[in-house]
């Protein structure tokens, strides 16, 4: 047992201050991923400091431009729920739901949900090499088991992917991460919250170093907008994504006015496929056109020996998704 102490905070504000005093203290909100990493022995934290209870994180508003901002201690069972979210934005319903299983969708958090952390079976196991966990140790994946690993934006010191639902379907959304810092609160678009591995892969995000996600914002979806999520995993639930696609169009009659795309379980981060929507808008929908918009997109993919066959996966899933949007599915 490796002792640590605990802070219930009492506020927003007490919450990031005492994390500025003890800079190896932790967040702790549902726990579903950090408790975890505390029993591997990935994180050693002398100091937790208590979020779940605080009120200004738990809401969910939709402001008079229509956008949509999810308190960062909102539930993932609950968002899924949220009659705004099932009627307005499908896309990321259906993301929630594919993910893990509804005893922990009831307890794991949104902001929690955003800072996962990859389940490479080497960063999990303290006994490999993983410049993930320990920099400059060297990447054991690479050579070794890579069946849900990166094909896109890897480097030679890090394949691991991403392993979110949500942030995929809030990648497609444009979302906004709203943080609080000794500095006050702030914004970064989904997009350069994440980050590449580089090398760097130690930092899965650009969030600064103390700093407390309270909320997520959303734009309200372009007048016509469907959307979609669609997750291919090896089992039918509580499986992590081997690729999956969060995809949103504008339609004026068959032809495409607008596209949103995000891939998931293919990259360091919730990948924005911006190749394939700039090849998608003003064609005309179908299958000929779908194919082509994803291979161009997958044209920059780098396999690491083990898991090419995720490169066809996932030009076949683009193709399935945008093709349900295109016949009308926004169930």
């Amino acid at each position: 047992m490796i002792p640590f102490d605990y802070h219930r905070a009492t506020s927003v504000e007490d919450a990031v201050s005492t994390i500025a005093e003890h800079p190896d203290a932790k967040f702790l909100a549902g726990g579903t991923n950090l408790v975890d990493h505390m029993k591997l022995g990935i994180a050693e934290p002398s100091l937790l400091v208590d979020i779940s209870h605080l009120f200004p994180l738990q809401d969910t508003e939709v402001g008079d431009d229509g956008a949509l901002r999810i308190g960062a201690d909102v539930r993932n069972a609950d968002l899924a729920a949220h009659p705004v979210v099932r009627s307005a934005y499908p896309v990321l319903a259906r993301a929630l739901l594919a993910g893990a299983s509804g005893q922990l969708r009831n307890v794991a958090t949104t902001g929690g949900n955003l800072l996962q952390r990859t389940r490479c079976v080497y960063f999990q196991d303290v006994t490999t090499p993983c410049n993930k966990r320990t920099p400059g140790s060297g990447c054991s994946a690479i050579g070794g088991y890579v069946r849900y690993h990166a094909i896109l934006g890897a480097s030679e010191h890090c394949v691991a992917a991403h392993p979110s639902d949500m942030a995929v379907a809030m990648m497609a959304l444009d979302a906004q991460i709203v943080y609080v810092d000794a500095d006050g609160e702030h914004r970064l678009p989904i997009d350069e919250f994440y980050r590449l591995p580089g090398d760097q892969p130690d930092r899965d995000t650009t969030l600064p170093d103390g700093a407390l996600i309270t909320a997520v914002e959303i734009p309200a979806p372009p007048a016509g907008a469907r959307s979609t999520y669609r997750k291919v995993r090896d089992r039918a639930s509580y499986a992590f994504a081997l690729t999956s696609v969060a995809a949103e169009l504008v339609l004026d009659g068959d032809v495409i006015r607008s596209a949103r795309i995000a891939l998931g379980g293919v990259a360091h981060k919730p990948w924005r496929a911006r190749v394939c929507e700039e090849h998608l808008v003003g064609n005309t929908v179908g299958e000929d056109a779908f194919d082509a918009a994803a291979a161009a997109e997958l044209a920059q993919a780098q396999p690491v020996e083990g898991n090419e066959f995720k490169v066809d996966l996932t030009r076949r899933a683009v193709v399935a998704t945008l093709t349900s949007i295109a016949e009308g599915d926004r169930r």
